[in-house]
């Protein structure tokens, strides 16, 4: 459950987070307990500086950036407390409206030298909870390896990032007055395939079934709500195939947070550019 975070968002208001409520330090845990690690994992170089993820929260806090949503990748290896782990947040009050969304930033991080700190900017569409990760060319990416006290550089980071919001709203705005023949729809989604499935589609996946939509509000041929509807069913996973053997299985979801974001960004590069 979404709670106000104590913790993280002392000083919030009672409707602080645009349609929902922040994560609690509780709700945080148990969904990537790697953000409270206090230490690296033990193999990484003598020239690794440990930072936790919690305290980079907590500076983004003061900045007015607060959790609300959370994961970290599955691993067998190493502890999870030292897995990557990705954290979504949205400013305390916001002030950019985009249509049916909101503005985010996305923080991922590991304890294990896997993986530096970068910071992106997200969008949330609320509709489906759909959660996008914006095209790195359009909207920098603040990365920084593990070398110290980056805090105040952070903070600056996240600040800079948001006033980019605006941008973003009117990226998403392009797109929804960009309407779509039916070959550039299917295309677009053939390209989707591709993307996600680099090694070869499945059998039986027909780039088509990726724009059925999966609910009335995202009917529509516009280049927006087929991001959307494109985007849900190769992130989620889910449809319906039948195998060689003619037995039943469904496509299945993207678990990593590597793999989620660079389909989620090669995604959005493509709406965008059929939008320009």
């Amino acid at each position: 459950m979404n709670t106000r975070n104590d913790e993280f968002a002392s000083g919030a208001g009672e409707h602080a987070s645009v349609f929902g409520q922040f994560l609690d330090s509780e709700a945080l845990r148990g969904r990537a307990p790697a953000v409270y690690a206090d230490a690296a994992h033990e193999s990484t170089s003598p020239a690794y500086t440990f930072l936790s993820t919690q305290k980079v929260l907590e500076a983004l806090s003061r900045a007015g950036f607060l959790p609300v949503e959370a994961s970290q990748t599955a691993t067998r290896v190493r502890s999870p407390l030292h897995a990557r782990h990705l954290v979504r947040l949205r400013r305390r009050y916001e002030t950019v409206e985009i249509a049916d969304s909101i503005p985010e930033l996305i923080l991922t991080n590991s304890h294990d030298g896997s993986a530096a700190y970068h910071l992106r900017i997200g969008i949330h569409r609320v509709v489906c909870r759909n959660g996008m990760v914006c095209s790195d060319g359009k909207f920098s990416v603040w990365r920084v390896a593990h070398r110290g006290d980056i805090l105040d550089e952070l903070i600056a980071a996240a600040l800079q990032m948001a006033e980019r919001f605006e941008a973003l709203a009117a990226q998403v705005a392009r797109m929804e007055r960009t309407h779509l023949e039916p070959t550039q729809r299917l295309e677009f989604a053939a390209r989707a395939a591709t993307i996600r499935y680099p090694e070869g589609l499945p059998h039986g996946l027909d780039p088509a079934k990726l724009l059925v939509p999966r609910r009335s509000e995202d009917v529509g041929e516009d280049a927006w709500r087929t991001l959307n509807v494109v985007s849900e069913h190769v992130l989620r996973g889910g449809i319906r195939l039948l195998d060689n053997g003619g037995r039943r299985r469904s496509t299945r979801g993207i678990s990593s947070i590597s793999s989620n974001i660079r389909v989620n960004t090669a995604l959005w590069e493509v709406a965008a550019a059929l939008a320009a």
